[in-house]
Parts: C-alpha cells; structure tokens; sequence
C-alpha cells in the first residue's frame, strides 16, 4: 500500500501551482487533459477542512475534471433543509464519481456519512473513493472501520507528493485512469 496523504502534502502541492506562460501552453495542457474533462467528481466534505479543500480541489482540476462542492452551488439553499438534502441526492446521482475527503472533521460529519451511504448506493465500488487525510506525517489515520470496505486514494511517497492512486483489495490503478473509467 502507497502513503496516505496529509495536509502538509497538500500544502506543498498548494504552492506549486502551474502557471502558464502564454495562451498556446494553456491551451495544449486543455487538450492533453480533455478527454476526461467531461468527469465530474462529488467531493464529500466538512466545511470546516476549506483550506484542505481548496488543496484537494486544485490538484482534481489539475487532472482536468470539474469538481463539485455544495457551497459553490447556487442552487443550495443558504438555511439547510430538506432542499439541501434533495439537491445533493441529485448531484451524487449526477457526477459520475464519488470522492469523500476524510479528514476527522469529515468522519464525524453527519452529513459527510449521509453522503457517503447515498452515494455507496449509486456509486459503490467501481465510481467511490476515500482521501484519507491525515493531520500530519507523525500522525496515523484512524478513522471509521466501514471506510475500509472503499477503495483509498493514496500518494507515491510519505514526505512529498507523487502520483495518487486509488487502491482497491491488492490492486492499484493511477487516479487519473480511475477517473476516466
């Protein structure tokens, strides 16, 4: 099993944003990445973990997916209610993957666990994963002993980034081929 990832990770990851020279570079990076722009990823989360997020999110865009967070919704209702739940019941349905960001905030979420059961119904196991987030390297994941029946997104290495991939009972695929499939 590779490494799960922390927030440092992220951090880092955070600050070696790509920027593009000129326009032709943006745009051959675009095509590169096309084929699985059409791939929308629901990303299950606590509010609380934002700077986590915008960690997690950066790195999905940068594998050229959308991704998709309640509180960029327009259609989310500000005051939670029953409009909240129907319209992240049809978002789960609609993206056609499933991502829950696993940061203890997150596992202690009632609504990240409500998520993760609607979405082990329409996505289980071929189009779900779990990003374990640890608090730091030192640190060991803990966790909730269901999440283990999900395949993990992990990182090639314990103290920087590498390539992610998504591990599943012994086989390992790159996240990138996990999302075009």
């Amino acid at each position: 099993m590779e490494y799960l990832l922390t927030k440092e990770q992220l951090d880092e990851a955070r600050k070696r944003v790509r920027f593009f020279s000129n326009l032709n570079e943006s745009v051959n990076a675009r095509r590169r990445n096309a084929y699985i722009d059409e791939v929308t990823v629901f990303l299950s989360h606590n509010h609380i973990d934002k700077d986590v997020l915008d960690n997690v999110i950066g790195e999905l865009k940068s594998l050229g997916v959308n991704v998709y967070v309640d509180w960029n919704d327009e259609n989310i209702p500000y005051v939670t209610s029953g409009e909240t739940a129907r319209r992240i019941k049809e978002k789960i349905r609609n993206c056609k993957k499933f991502i829950l960001v696993a940061t203890e905030a997150a596992i202690a979420s009632k609504w990240c666990n409500w998520e993760l059961g609607y979405g082990d119904a329409y996505k289980y196991k071929d189009h779900i994963a779990i990003m374990p987030i640890k608090e730091s390297r030192d640190r060991i994941f803990t966790g909730s002993e269901y999440l283990q029946i999900y395949p993990i997104i992990t990182n090639e290495y314990q103290y920087s980034l590498g390539n992610y991939y998504v591990e599943y009972q012994g086989i390992k695929i790159g996240l990138k081929d996990w999302l075009q499939r």
